[in-house]
């Protein structure tokens, strides 16, 4: 069997960070060996960008996975793979909240990657461009939309359609498809040429649109209604349920800093779940701004989006939701009006109901009524899919066995793996053995054939 290779890529989110390694065979061929997760690790605690007054925690923050990876990667190969910690949303805010943080946290985090003996090739915080076009990369890849292995190990461009792909994470949301219609907005359009095949590509990042920064915004909304009374009700939290905030946990991102009340950061409020469809679905849609648009097509806040196209992949967060309605809730989601549905019915079922049905989910329990709402609302009302384009969202985690995300993609493009340029008409290795095998079974069939005719002839001999 091929020797094979290893790289290594931290995706530093904003809720936490995993730890990703891949593996493939050392093909010396164009080094385009098929990429496949080797093994993953989730990193106890928060993001690093939480770590914004304490830098250093940051690094001791990645010390448990980073241990894992030196016993997942054979000693031998340590040298030789590439280490890259990529930082999405969460960075992305706390750099333009706090520059000098960021840049401490950055270093901090650095620091410890380089105490390590891989090959660390740096650590970074990737746009949101980057972000979207990365994961679309990464499923696309995946699912041998690219290219492919033939069955004697020559490269085949399968004529297949790319699909396009949507991330959720938890302060950011992207849609990243491949279009024929014309990009108005130049800061949208990213060509890419991989194998010999160019591409034109749509994106776009929305910042402050991620789950978690959803709920901070709509909490905002929710306290600006109420006149930032101390206790208020929550139309999307389920009924029996409250708890108390400080405001500095709403108000501690600059997706909500502009609503920021002339209260001390520390004063306390309790909500209290009404459980209310109707209001959640109202202070939810407030959330985007339908109204403006200076291009012929937009998704909302004023941004271009060509038409919906094609299947999609929908990851992170949208799994995580579609997947909750649809085993917790027992609800299939096949068009818009079944995640509408399910969303409401979420909305109306209470605390203990809820609790019941998924214990082990308590802590994020409370929020699937409004973030179900908020992806029914950005699907629909958002990115325009209907009841034609809806069915072509597949909601999923992984492909075969290797998560769907942006760090595949962006250990693909760092390390030069998917040539610009058609890979070599050259077949692999793996087609000599192909071929000594074919002739082998050809002799072998051809000698068992003369055999059985020799013996057919002498038996019928002696019979004579």
């Amino acid at each position: 069997p091929p020797s094979l290779q290893y790289g290594i890529v931290l995706d530093a989110g904003s809720s936490h960070t995993a730890m990703f390694i891949y593996k493939w065979p050392a093909d010396k061929e164009n080094d385009t060996g098929v990429v496949s997760e080797n093994s993953m690790c989730d990193v106890e605690g928060p993001g690093i960008s939480s770590y914004s007054s304490n830098p250093l925690e940051a690094g001791t923050s990645l010390v448990q996975c980073l241990n894992e990876a030196l016993k997942d990667v054979p000693k031998e190969k340590h040298a030789g793979t590439p280490l890259y910690l990529g930082a999405t949303a969460g960075m992305r805010l706390l750099n333009i909240a706090n520059p000098p943080a960021s840049d401490a946290v950055l270093s901090a985090v650095a620091a410890t990657l380089k105490s390590y003996p891989f090959d660390f090739r740096g650590a970074k915080i990737l746009s949101g461009e980057q972000e979207g076009v990365f994961g679309w990369v990464t499923a696309n890849y995946l699912l041998e939309n690219f290219i492919k292995r033939g069955w004697l190990g020559e490269w085949i461009q399968p004529q297949k359609k790319t699909l396009g792909a949507m991330d959720f994470g938890g302060a950011s949301t992207q849609i990243t498809f491949e279009t024929r219609d014309t990009i108005e907005d130049p800061r949208n359009e990213v060509m890419l040429k991989l194998y010999g095949q160019t591409y034109k590509v749509y994106t776009h990042s929305f910042l402050c649109y991620g789950r978690d920064q959803v709920l901070k915004r709509l909490f905002s909304k929710l306290l600006q209604a109420e006149s930032y009374q101390t206790t208020i009700p929550n139309p999307c939290w389920p009924t029996g349920y409250r708890k108390t905030l400080a405001l500095s946990s709403i108000y501690d991102s600059p997706c909500t800093e502009k609503e920021r009340p002339s209260l001390a950061l520390n004063t306390s409020i309790t909500m209290y779940g009404t459980g209310n469809r109707t209001l959640c679905a109202l202070h939810i849609n407030k959330l985007f701004n339908f109204t403006t648009c200076h291009f012929s097509h937009c998704s909302f806040d004023g941004i271009f989006q060509p038409e919906v196209s094609g299947n999609f992949i929908a990851f992170s967060a949208f799994f995580y939701t579609v997947d909750f309605i649809q085993t917790v809730m027992g609800k299939r989601v096949h068009l818009p009006s079944d995640l509408k549905d399910a969303a409401e019915t979420i909305c109306a079922t209470s605390w203990s109901e809820l609790l019941q049905k998924a214990p082990k989910l308590e802590k994020r329990l409370p929020d699937y009524c409004a973030v179900s709402m908020f992806v029914y609302l950005l699907t629909t009302k958002g990115y325009n899919f209907n009841n034609h384009s809806f069915p072509n969202i597949a909601f999923q985690k992984k492909v075969g066995e290797t998560s769907i995300g942006w760090a595949l993609g962006y250990m693909l493009n760092l390390t030069n793996m998917i040539p610009a340029e058609k890979p070599s008409s050259h077949k692999s290795m793996l087609y000599n053995y192909w071929v000594i095998l074919i002739l082998l079974f050809v002799v072998t069939t051809l000698t068992s054939l003369v055999t059985a005719i020799c013996l057919l002839r002498c038996s019928k001999s002696l019979t004579i």
